[in-house]
């Protein structure tokens, strides 16, 4: 007589342990900003950036680019002597400035995420390196630190800026190169104290790689602090940015950015307040909804916060 196919209900329901499990995760993560006020401020600002940046073109009223004489420093659309369609009004060329902050988004977000990125991969794997193996290599990468620190980072940025052709790629690479210590410092740190526990120690004595080590178990317990050194070294980003192409060395026209129209509008403050106004509104209101943000990740991913929760 054959034997009928038995199913193994263990295995059926287990099918469904991990989607519930990520379910679960990220429910608990909605509840806990929708209780921070400054966390769902944040989040917001930083969604409503985000999601500028990427549908700019159907966003924007206006060709950002296109210039037009006739409507040269026209007002914002509330001020006597504003053009009907441009609501925040015109630069000195005539440009719709509501288009040009709509698309100055993407410039600020591609800088600072990848910069943050380049960044954060220098530091971390100094940082991991550096705490994990000690001695003669702590020494000597940590003196290659005291050298970055000694020079500051905006005066260094000017100097390969100098050295290098202007451009998107060429401010990513500056500003990648520059901002990589404070992630160095906090991970080595972290990594000296995480290396006397005594899940590494136990994780020697049976003969793991330190490879393995370093990427399943400290890397892990440092990535909180990642995370928020790179959200608030995202904000930073933002800032030297800005401030590079308000000097002239960053961004160059015609492609859009924040600084440049700080730049193009700081001749006419007395006149035409609205064009350098706009922007650095535009620049502050990002910059205080990605550290909202940051601040309520650091909470959320601090271990010993949700210690305390439990």
């Amino acid at each position: 007589m054959a034997l009928e196919p038995q199913t193994n209900p263990t295995v059926s329901k287990g099918t469904d342990v991990a989607p519930a499990s990520r379910k679960r995760t990220f429910m608990r993560y909605v509840r806990l900003l929708l209780k921070s006020k400054t966390g769902t401020v944040g989040f917001i600002i930083v969604t409503g950036v985000i999601l500028m940046a990427v549908f700019a073109p159907y966003l924007a009223p206006h060709d950002p680019n296109e210039i037009n004489p006739a409507l040269m420093f026209k007002p914002p659309f509330w001020l006597e002597g504003s053009e009907p369609g441009y609501i925040l009004g015109t630069d000195n060329q005539g440009r719709d400035l509501l288009s040009r902050i709509i698309y100055g988004t993407q410039i600020s977000l591609l800088v600072g995420i990848s910069s943050v990125v380049v960044a954060g991969i220098i530091g971390l794997t100094v940082g991991l390196i550096a705490g994990y193996y000690g001695g003669w290599i702590d020494n000597l990468l940590m003196r290659v630190v005291d050298a970055f620190l000694a020079v500051p980072n905006i005066l260094l940025a000017l100097v390969i800026l100098g050295v290098f052709v202007p451009g998107v790629l060429t401010l990513i690479f500056v500003l990648g190169v520059t901002n990589w210590i404070a992630y160095a410092r906090v991970v080595r740190g972290e990594v000296l104290t995480l290396k006397e526990r005594e899940f590494v120690k136990a994780a020697r004595s049976i003969g793991v790689r330190n490879n393995k080590i370093i990427l399943h178990h400290l890397l892990p317990n440092v990535f909180s602090s990642f995370i928020v050194i790179s959200t608030l070294s995202v904000a930073t980003t933002i800032i030297l940015e800005a401030s590079l192409s308000f000097l002239g060395l960053g961004i160059q026209p015609p492609t859009i950015s924040w600084g440049l129209m700080l730049s193009a509008g700081r001749d006419y403050l007395a006149t035409s307040w609205w064009i350098a106004t706009f922007p650095g509104l535009a620049i502050t209101i990002t910059v205080l909804g990605i550290i909202f943000l940051g601040d309520w990740m650091r909470d959320v991913l601090d271990p010993r916060t949700q210690v305390n929760r439990r």
